[in-house]
């Protein structure tokens, strides 16, 4: 089956995008849209792409694709995705699935209408481990969840080793909320918020959260940035079957680039599950080896991608997560989150 993928917003994620795709059998990369005339251009013809359109609304009045890719801003996920959506096109969105609850639950609801496949790009569950983790738990390798750890680290407001945040845009615009950013908690808690309750194989019952946003120029500015946007933060979760777990994220952990942690245990044991540099990892302490604290690593086998699982999907070859509903979940979670911190750590219901 062969499927027509747009490309929606020309941005650096954009480009990861376009080449999985066209790396996939049978998919076709036959347009893109952004306003940007200079960066729309330069994207087509580095990704041979023979349509380019300035909005969505010209894209669909052209019509010639079956699905669509949103690697737009944060801020427009929903603007965007509506009305494909109400076209009937199949959408991979860029995480977060929208900046407020109620706009991803519009999206949620508007998929369900519109009987597409809907899929958000949570791309740490393309991670071994974490689907091995959450199919051992499911299996009741640990028992019942009675607690977890889990922390997602960045340093680059300590380390220059992916540029120098103060003089680049595409990180200044990460610490300002005029720019629609929002903090630490919005880039990266929804990926480890994901990472951990997808595990536990839990929804959430409470949440309770601390945000921090550390000076780091004269008068919080530089240029037209104001560094409003949260650098650190902290929640308490209490699970639907009445674990207890932390998560923490933050961008000023100096020796972590991008990795990720899940230490999560049961009655019947317990898992650790890593995403360190770029390596996917599973430790186990189960069974026998309870009586003697001994953890041993578990060999994982590679799973499908985000877009590989999306194109299946649309061909009726595996189910589609996870879905619009699932991104409309976290960000219920992450609103209630930024609600508890505004209120000195109250626990939520999310």
């Amino acid at each position: 089956m062969s499927l027509r993928l747009l490309i929606l917003g020309t941005g650096g994620m954009a480009n990861t995008h376009a080449e999985a795709f066209a790396a996939i059998p049978g998919v076709d990369l036959v347009a893109g849209v952004d306003p940007r005339p200079d960066a729309l251009q330069t994207f087509c013809q580095r990704h041979r792409i023979a349509k380019a359109f300035p909005s969505v609304e010209e894209a669909l009045d052209w019509g010639q694709f079956d699905a669509v890719a949103n690697v737009t801003p944060d801020a427009v996920h929903c603007a965007t995705t509506l009305p494909c959506l109400r076209a009937g096109k199949h959408v991979l969105c860029e995480k977060p699935l929208a900046t407020t609850a109620g706009d991803a639950q519009a999206m949620a609801a508007a998929a369900r209408a519109a009987g597409v496949v809907n899929m958000v790009n949570l791309s740490y569950r393309n991670g071994p481990a974490v689907q091995q983790a959450a199919r051992m738990v499911a299996e009741g390798a640990i028992g019942p969840v009675r607690h977890f750890e889990a922390s997602y680290l960045q340093s680059w407001l300590t380390q220059p080793a992916w540029g120098d945040w103060r003089t680049e845009p595409k990180w200044l615009w990460r610490l300002s909320s005029t720019h629609g950013s929002k903090g630490v908690l919005g880039d990266v808690g929804i990926h480890i918020l994901d990472f951990a309750t997808f595990v536990a194989g839990q929804g959430v019952a409470e949440v309770s959260a601390r945000l921090a946003t550390f000076d780091k120029a004269p008068e919080g500015r530089i240029g037209e940035y104001g560094l409003d946007a949260n650098d650190s933060a902290t929640m308490q979760l209490r699970l639907d079957g009445g674990g207890l777990g932390v998560v923490h994220a933050t961008r000023l952990a100096t020796g972590h680039l991008n990795d990720l942690r899940l230490r999560i245990f049961g009655d019947l044991g317990g898992l650790e599950v890593g995403f360190e540099r770029g390596q996917s990892t599973l430790r186990a302490c189960t069974g026998d080896d309870r009586q003697t604290a001994i953890w041993r690593d578990l060999a994982c086998a590679d799973v499908p991608s985000v877009y590989q699982r999306f194109v299946a999907a649309i061909r009726g070859e595996g189910a589609p997560a996870p879905d619009f509903a699932r991104g409309a979940e976290l960000q219920r979670l992450l609103d209630r989150a930024e609600e508890s911190a505004a209120e000195g750590g109250l626990a939520l219901r999310p």
